[in-house]
């Protein structure tokens, strides 16, 4: 088994003649990892779903107008392929073990020679030097499936895909995905993905294609979850997810985005991801977790002046008694680097606050 990172790494640094073979369940991200490597590379992705297709779809027909001109038997061959012979491109044949002996045959011949069909002069149709083939099986017990021939492997670079929840994580942020689901599944990994071979056939199971489904299909219907989090959910919300990821992640989505509260971390205010005006409705405890996050930050790293500001500008905007709290859990790190730079920016404010308390106190 291979994690994302791995096999990302390896593919893109393999000779493009070298075909490779990526096994594993449906909906764990095959197709998403060709791409990305399409996408690292600059080249165009064809994706060939192999389970849609018919024999002609993949060899071609004959081209019966050109037989009569030319005397030649030659096939109009499909676009996809065409489009892979005039330019280096990352080919994807998608479920080729679900595919038609027919369509199987007619994929092994584009792995194996590279060409299909021929031209006139009857040379066979190559494909581009520079374009690759990745092609992807579906492994477990949902699907009826064709056995692969063993010598055949052997023609592949195999690698079992195994993605794991950080894997996704990382995948969906550089993606956009949505910023509370993306926080649904680190805080609730069980929801991730349901093996589909573990539950009764036909049952809607989550799996990391379909999150990123519904994702896509809440944000294009205005349910975005980061927009609607801590609110009523309406109907829609909770069907749409049932839809994609069944009845048990549904309910436990539906949940955690109603009662949602924003996770802001040390990292969050530093970066100025998080600004003072964002904290406005936060409640007390909210705010104290936050300072102490800042705290235990500020006693590990040495800030640089930006990040300080940063501190500092939250800092005053809080105000009171907040803000003496700040700088005397920032003083209790003994980070004399980051408590001077702070000093400098919010010091005489914290000053003022404290000496208007004491003066009241004496009244």
């Amino acid at each position: 088994m291979a994690d994302i990172k791995t096999i990302t790494s390896i593919i893109p640094n393999l000779p493009p003649e070298i075909a490779v073979l990526m096994r594993g369940p449906t909906g764990v991200g095959k197709s998403h990892v060709a791409a990305a490597i399409a996408d690292e590379l600059g080249l165009p992705f064809i994706d060939v779903r192999g389970s849609t297709m018919q024999e002609g779809d993949v060899i071609g027909y004959p081209d019966l107008e050109a037989m009569k001109t030319s005397g030649v038997s030659t096939m109009v061959l499909p676009a996809w392929f065409m489009r892979a012979t005039r330019e280096p491109c990352v080919l994807m044949l998608d479920e080729l073990n679900r595919a038609m002996p027919g369509v199987m045959q007619g994929f092994f011949q584009v792995v194996l020679d590279r060409h299909l069909g021929n031209d006139v002069d009857g040379m066979p149709v190559t494909l581009h030097p520079g374009t690759r083939i990745i092609a992807a099986v579906n492994a477990g017990n949902e699907y009826d499936v064709n056995d692969m021939d063993p010598a055949l492997l052997r023609r592949f670079w195999v690698c079992d895909v195994e993605p794991t929840v950080g894997d996704w994580i990382q995948w969906a942020e550089d993606k956009g995905l949505d910023s509370v689901l993306i926080d649904f599944i680190r805080q609730n990994p069980v929801h991730w993905r349901v093996d589909p071979s573990s539950v009764e056939p036909g049952t809607v199971v989550p799996t990391p294609a379909s999150w990123h489904r519904l994702n896509d299909s809440l944000v294009h219907s205005a349910q975005a979850p980061k927009n609607l989090a801590g609110g009523d959910l309406g109907a829609m919300f909770y069907a749409m997810a049932m839809g994609f990821i069944g009845t048990e992640a549904a309910i436990a989505f539906q949940d955690f985005v109603k009662n949602y509260e924003t996770v802001v971390t040390a990292e969050d205010v530093l970066s100025g991801k998080v600004k003072a005006e964002d904290l406005a409705d936060a409640n007390a405890s909210s705010i104290n977790g936050l300072i102490d996050k800042l705290a235990a930050h500020c006693k590990e790293n040495e800030w640089t002046v930006t990040q300080a500001k940063k501190v500092a500008t939250l800092g005053k905007a809080l105000g009171g008694e907040m803000m003496v709290h700040l700088w005397n859990k920032l003083s209790a790190t003994s980070n004399l680097k980051n408590i001077q730079k702070v000093h400098k920016l919010m010091g005489a404010e914290v000053v003022k606050v404290v000496q208007a308390s004491r003066g009241l106190a004496k009244s």
